[in-house]
């Protein structure tokens, strides 16, 4: 498949490329699994030479034996023999003192299973050498939690020394658009939802539905569970990283809140844990779920609900964890049945999300979210607000256009109209068509 947008951020990249010929460069990539960060800095980096290394969890002096190997390949020169990463760092960055090139050292974070001295020893030849150095240092990491350490937290040594910072997030909606439509010109609303609902714009999930000539609803929801599919496996692995020993517990409250238990209590009776440290981890240490209040509730307002920010991850945990001992037993056509036989329901719910982001994507609101009241009644789908131009957009999304009334959404936003009588108000009606 093509590469796709990125436009920025390769851009970034290529000018941070060109910086290190005078200054050295440390730039921090983040972003999920799958998302695309690979591919993106093999991309943007082509004018010098560039030393690409995959951090694996091997031994110290296996990391440098390989290292050492590409680097001679690469550049011609060879280094000698390394046991200490720490050694081989140093000796890299005075290579570059008289060689202007490209290190990529992609899950980084995987330097903890060799130790976390190997961070004190990088920031230690990164201080000593950086002023004399001209290395285009780019270090890429999928694992949001250990990255955030690393670099975030101040007891930590390589905080403070990144000189630049980019976090790779999923396709756009009209990057999705133009994707399927590359694909399958002919495409119908419901296969752009699915593409939406299933990969939520994540780079890797979008190759492998288009490349494998999954291009129709029906088709994607079955090559997801076809045979050898990585999809299967794909929630387990991408957080078993995450969690470590307590991955149960996770699980289960992630599990709780993609079968639409959204509140703390709810989450409890469906558990039988006490979820409220695992919900704030979740949210603040592991950017998987989203605390949300309803629009105009105040900072310290107890009406908050929680939501599953990955759309892959909605998915798996709806279905494939929710289900895994048919899946075990290789009863994937059952699975795939209950998907389809829930799937105007949940892609409902995945609609209102799409036109949330379809309106945050525009640039023309501050504030893009939905709203409800606290004994559940008088929800609104979505709530976009312009506070300068006073702006208000208020919509009510559907699949199907017929079953909305503007009427009856104006009279679900009259508190929210006598709150900001100040704004102008939009009513929108939205469904499949608008997609």
């Amino acid at each position: 498949m093509k590469f796709y947008d990125r436009e920025k951020e390769t851009q970034a990249l290529e000018r941070i490329e060109r910086l290190s010929a005078q200054y050295a460069q440390m730039t921090v990539i983040t972003g999920r699994r799958r998302i695309g960060k690979t591919t993106l800095v093999r991309q943007a980096c082509h004018n010098i030479p560039t030393v690409y290394f995959f951090v694996g969890r091997k031994s110290e002096g296996l990391l440098c034996r390989e290292l050492t190997d590409i680097v001679r390949e690469v550049l011609n020169i060879d280094l000698g023999d390394f046991t200490s990463f720490g050694r081989l760092f140093s000796a890299l960055l005075r290579l570059s003192q008289s060689h202007n090139f490209t290190l990529i050292l992609d899950e980084f974070q995987n330097f903890r299973y060799v130790g976390d001295y190997v961070f004190t020893d990088i920031q230690n030849a990164w201080d000593e050498s950086k002023d004399q150095s001209h290395m285009n240092l780019i270090l890429c990491g999928s694992v949001y939690s250990m990255m955030a350490r690393i670099f975030d937290d101040k007891q930590e040594p390589l905080y403070g020394r990144a000189t630049n910072r980019l976090r790779v997030r999923p396709f756009s909606t009209s990057v999705l658009k133009g994707i399927l439509h590359d694909f399958n010109p002919q495409y119908q609303p419901d296969d752009l939802l699915t593409l939406y609902m299933l990969t939520g714009g994540v780079a890797k999930y979008v190759e492998q539905l288009m490349t494998h000539g999954a291009l129709t609803k029906e088709d994607m929801i079955k090559e997801v569970f076809s045979t050898g599919s990585y999809f299967i496996t794909e929630g387990s692995e991408m957080l078993s990283d995450e969690f470590g020993k307590e991955y149960g517990n996770y699980f289960s409250v992630i599990s709780a809140v993609a079968n639409g238990n959204t509140t703390r209590g709810d989450i409890k009776s469906y558990t039988g844990i006490e979820a409220g440290g695992y919900l704030d981890k979740l949210d603040k240490n592991y950017d998987i779920l989203l605390r949300r209040r309803p629009y105009l509730a105040p900072e310290g307002s107890r009406n908050v609900s929680y939501t599953i920010k990955d759309n892959f991850l909605l998915f798996w945990f709806r279905f494939i964890y929710k289900y895994r001992s048919a899946i075990e037993i290789g009863n994937t056509d059952y699975v795939t049945e209950k998907v389809l036989s829930d799937y105007d329901t949940f892609s409902g719910y995945l609609l209102e999300r799409y036109f949330r982001q379809k309106y945050s994507e525009t640039g023309l609101y501050n504030i893009v979210t939905n709203y409800w009241e606290k004994d559940g009644g008088n929800e609104i789908d979505l709530i976009a607000v312009n506070e300068v131009d006073r702006e208000t957009v208020i919509g009510e999304v559907k699949r199907h256009k017929k079953r909305i009334s503007l009427p009856v959404l104006k009279q679900k936003a009259t508190n929210i109209m006598r709150q900001q009588p100040r704004q102008h108000y939009d009513f929108v009606a939205l469904s499949l068509e608008d997609m």
